[in-house]
């Protein structure tokens, strides 16, 4: 197991690794608070202000899986792997405009979730627990996967193993993250987050500095890495480049943006936003986190440069850490490694915290204990959050690393379902709560269903259907578009036909004044 065991890079490793444990226990104490109490442990009181959420948002959305997955497609096939970088740069103004709205009404009401608020303001239950299940459920792949991107590294310092031990350092690494998370709550990764952000920029700053240098500049890995990229074009018939190919400009548009307006439906961003001290917090935070977009396309070029230095690895995934060991000293690399996994560690935290917040008040209060004391919602979500993190860990474990992909992909698309519910509700109660349930199962059934195929599941499907009883049924636009965006457009359609005809008769718990933060109150 420790036979080629990278010594110096993995001493740096443990050194980073044990200074972020001792912080996430620490962290237990910082604004000192009475963590039984669920808005406290979950939601840190929501008194984080601009720059700890700035922190906290970038940690939650910047993940170490982004570290590896993105440069990954890269050096797969190019330039289509930059889809991220727009997307993370459509979605700032619409927050702008959205959830100083959401943060406003869910401190004056209470709410702690996503489902809080449709229960609120619908009076759904079901659509609430749609709402919550959906969360859960497009979580738990997106936490295994923050675990595939800390396996890499960690394998990249040399550990192996058979069977069960080949697992050991990331379970040892979850355990210590699930005891820490358990006891201090969001304030855990919240502190934690400043580290492994700025450990990340020193990172990726050394990284499109002394790389380019050692290859002779961009042009020469462009050169390079355009090379590689025709030779796979010859030899698969599949686009890929430096630049997009005709037939991947549609599907680069529609997968930028259905995936942004899926990404803070996740209950981890949620989770994040919510947190926030004020209205203007949030705001501030919109207009800086581009600066995290600018660095993920930094992040990118990676896999580009991984092609111009000649790394092979059998799976794309492995393609920063190698590019890592070939540029940097052995200490540096340990750094480097630190970083990354620093970036599972603090998304896993607070998506397990955010899938634990939504299992307690969205399914188990309403339907199992309705009843609940706030300490008893704290206590259930801790325990819950254990529970999540095994399940994530079990899903490594057990199940293929491409299933879990397969799932993490089919994330986007479940997510950008509750869209309508949250975000039309942010501005009117004309839909019906049944109308949206209606719509949210349209949608779900639409997107599993373009999702699936006999070989695997794709993000993908061409404009063109065989359609029973009306034969086939083709747009005339010959490119492929994001499953999430053709099931959303479903979710709406059938969510806003039933709403013109089915009025409802339930409470709207909301008041206009209640969407009105300080800003616009003044």
């Amino acid at each position: 197991m420790f036979d080629h065991l990278n010594i110096v890079a993995t001493s740096v490793f443990v050194v980073f690794f044990a200074l972020v444990t001792i912080l996430g226990f620490v962290a237990s104490r910082w604004r000192a608070a009475d963590l039984n109490e669920i808005h406290e442990w979950g939601l840190g009181g929501r008194r984080f202000g601009p720059w700890i959420t700035w922190f906290l948002l970038g940690g939650d959305l910047y993940t170490a899986y982004t570290v590896i997955a993105i440069p990954a497609v890269v050096f797969a096939i190019g330039a289509y792997g930059f889809f991220a970088v727009p997307y993370t740069i459509i979605i700032y103004p619409f927050l702008y405009m959205t959830m100083p709205r959401l943060w406003a009404v869910s401190k004056k009401r209470g709410y702690m979730t996503a489902g809080d608020f449709v229960l609120g303001r619908y009076g759904n239950r079901w659509l609430e627990l749609a709402v919550a299940a959906t969360g859960i459920l497009a979580t738990m792949p997106y936490i295994a996967l923050q675990l595939v991107g800390l396996e890499k590294v960690i394998l990249a310092l040399g550990f192996s193993g058979e069977g069960w031990m080949q697992h050991a350092p990331i379970t040892a690494a979850f355990v210590i993250l699930a005891l820490y998370t358990y006891k201090s709550g969001l304030r855990a990764p919240a502190m934690i987050a400043f580290v492994k952000d700025a450990m990340i920029y020193i990172f990726i700053i050394a990284a499109v500095i002394v790389i380019p240098i050692e290859l002779g500049g961009f042009a020469k890995i462009f050169a390079a890495a355009d090379g590689v990229y025709a030779a796979k074009v010859v030899a698969t018939s599949k686009p890929a480049g430096v630049t997009l190919a005709q037939s991947q400009i549609g599907p680069y548009i529609t997968l930028a943006l259905g995936s942004a307006m899926a990404l803070f439906m996740y209950p981890h961003a949620m989770t994040g936003t919510l947190a926030a001290s004020s209205g203007k917090a949030i705001r501030f935070n919109t207009m800086a986190l581009p600066a995290y977009s600018f660095v993920l396309g930094l992040i990118a070029l990676l896999g580009a440069m991984a092609l111009a230095a000649g790394v092979k690895v059998s799976s794309p995934q492995d393609a920063v850490p190698q590019l890592v060991l070939w540029a940097f000293p052995d200490w540096f690399a340990g750094f480097c490694f630190a970083a990354i996994a620093l970036g599972a560690l603090v998304p896993a935290a607070v998506m397990s915290i955010g899938a634990a917040n939504t299992f307690t008040r969205n399914i188990w209060k309403p339907f199992i204990h309705p009843a609940m004391t706030p300490r008893e919602e704290s206590a259930l979500a801790k325990l819950t959050s254990l529970v999540v993190k095994i399940g994530a860990l079990a899903v490594i474990i057990f199940m293929p690393t491409q299933f879990a992909l397969d799932l993490q992909l089919l994330g986007g698309v479940w997510m950008v379902q509750i869209f309508p519910a949250v975000i039309f509700g942010l501005y009117s109660r004309w839909f019906n709560g049944w109308a949206l349930l209606l719509g949210w199962a349209a949608g779900m059934t639409l997107g599993v269903g373009l999702s699936w195929t006999e070989k695997a599941w794709t993000p993908l499907h061409p404009l063109a259907w065989d359609i029973p009883f009306f034969g086939h049924f083709d747009l005339g636009l010959h490119f492929a578009v994001y499953n999430g965006l053709t099931a959303l457009i479903a979710n709406v359609v059938v969510a806003g036909l039933l709403s013109l005809f089915w009025r409802s008769k339930a409470a709207d718990q909301t008041a206009p004044a209640d969407y009105e933060d300080e800003a616009v109150a003044a």
